[in-house]
């Protein structure tokens, strides 16, 4: 017999948010790839729309991933902020391993009781993490470029963090992360062209150099991401 194909569904939350090189591992690991995506290019302005989430149970990993709207702004996107944090809760809850990574893991946080609020400085750039496990969150660099934080929900265990904000946390068989391992150099320059230049210029960053950092690290990064996606399926999904 055959070995029965393994599936993966990456939520993507808007446009500019493909799943680079988290994707590239699985795919690498033999599973199938699906992608559904919340809010379009026509709505980015407007992105409080509505959206039907598929079945988890038909898959082996959910993936949702990171957004340029707060995990914490129902007022903003709450026709599907709420109903994705339901359904992130009953994929856990069913034993479908989720791996949330920035906003998707400030979703995690919220579904199991934690909260997410406007941290107290950005985070935009490459940093190193402090990590409990570095068999599964090695220190870095990782990218980051995020405004909020998540506090750890009841029942799960952090295991990564720095002096701005917790990096890492699993509960059951799922992950959260802070950071961006699916960046690749092109991913940042949608990111840059669709609004995030001027937010780079106010961090007091220039974006040039920003993004030829990105293409410079981005090999070494498409590694350290390999090594987490293996972590990620070997050690805590259990795949």
């Amino acid at each position: 017999m055959s070995e029965k194909t393994r599936r993966a569904l990456f939520v993507q939350h808007d446009h500019v948010s493909p799943t680079g090189a988290v994707g590239e591992r699985l795919r690498e690991r033999g599973f199938e790839i699906d992608e559904v995506q919340i809010v379009t290019a026509a709505d980015f302005a407007n992105p409080n729309v509505t959206f039907a989430f598929p079945d988890s149970g038909g898959y082996d990993v959910v993936i949702p991933m990171g957004a340029p709207w707060g995990a914490w702004d129902d007022a903003c996107i709450g026709n599907w902020l709420t109903p994705e944090i339901a359904w992130l809760r009953a994929a856990v809850e069913a034993d479908v391993p989720v791996l949330g990574i920035c906003f998707g893991g400030q979703l995690l946080a919220r579904a199991f009781g934690g909260t997410v609020a406007p941290a107290r400085r950005a985070e935009i750039g490459w940093t190193a993490v402090h990590s409990d496990e570095p068999k599964i969150v090695a220190a870095g660099p990782w990218f980051q470029f995020h405004y909020d934080s998540w506090s750890v929900p009841p029942g799960a265990v952090e295991i990564a963090r720095n002096s701005s904000a917790s990096q890492a946390f699993t509960i059951g068989r799922s992950l959260a992360v802070q950071f961006h391992p699916e960046l690749t150099g092109a991913m940042l320059q949608g990111w840059l062209t669709e609004g995030g230049r001027a937010k780079v210029l106010a961090d007091g960053q220039d974006p040039d150099a920003l993004l030829a950092h990105t293409f410079a690290e981005e090999a070494a990064a498409r590694r350290r991401t390999a090594d987490l996606v293996d972590a990620f399926l070997d050690r805590i999904a259990l795949i």
